[in-house]
């Protein structure tokens, strides 16, 4: 019996998520806000049976916090720079890179297409963003299919590589955009003949609902939300 059990969100859940985690992530807040954004993509992770990605995310956030709390006030020089980029960056980015995984890597095309017509939104929205679901992980299986390619010909991504950046471009960034390019219009042509565009109601096999922990979820979120606008219009929270 494995953690992943009982714990599916419908892909509504993760978007809501996924849009409040975005829209607080990028400004200046208190730990105990910040510690709500944390929790809810570990929570989906660690639950979801990727723990040591969940581990890793939560160990690399919190060293990242106490960098900022602890080490940057006495920081100089290009020291402090260093510190800076990468404290800010993971405090902000990693809570929006870890919840924008978990919601492409457990969404279903048919699960996201069934939530959203459920939902009433309109095809010019559900469409193109059920093809960036098949998008990223097609691209990611296609640049690892390169990188694979290029170290059986003794050239990797690697410092020895950078040495020779045009050859890095010719060998490796040109075939993953022409690859993306291609995917791409492959993904768009798939999306029509299966017939997302036709006007008359499509049935489905797949059944999303909210269930228990999308509302435990979701309450968490939009309290985080209500904690983060009460303090930006200048309330005053466990001070």
């Amino acid at each position: 019996m494995g953690l992943k059990l009982n714990f599916n969100l419908d892909p509504r859940t993760k978007i809501i998520i996924l849009v409040l985690i975005s829209f607080m992530v990028f400004n200046e807040v208190p730990l105990y806000i910040s510690g709500i954004l944390v929790l809810v993509p570990f929570i989906c992770l660690f639950f979801s049976n990727r723990i040591k990605l969940a581990l890793s995310y939560i160990l690399i956030y919190i060293f990242a916090k106490y960098i900022q709390i602890y080490l940057l006030p006495t920081a100089t020089g290009i020291i402090a720079i260093f510190l800076i980029m990468f404290s800010y960056t993971a405090t902000r980015m990693l809570p929006i890179l870890m919840m924008g995984y978990y919601t492409i890597q457990t969404t279903k095309v048919s699960e996201f297409i069934a939530s959203m017509e459920k939902s009433n939104i309109p095809k010019e929205i559900t469409i193109p963003l059920s093809v960036i679901f098949r998008y990223i992980p097609s691209v990611y299986e296609e640049i690892k299919s390169i990188t694979d390619a290029m170290k059986m010909r003794g050239f990797g991504l690697n410092a020895k590589s950078l040495k020779n950046p045009l050859k890095l471009i010719e060998f490796y960034m040109i075939p993953i955009l022409v690859n993306a390019i291609k995917t791409a219009d492959e993904l768009s042509a798939a999306s029509l003949t299966r017939g997302l565009s036709n006007p008359i109601s499509r049935t489905h096999f797949v059944e999303v609902k909210l269930n228990k922990i999308d509302y435990v979820l979701l309450v968490i979120s939009f309290m985080g939300l209500g904690i983060y606008a009460y303090y930006f219009l200048g309330g005053v929270l466990f001070a």
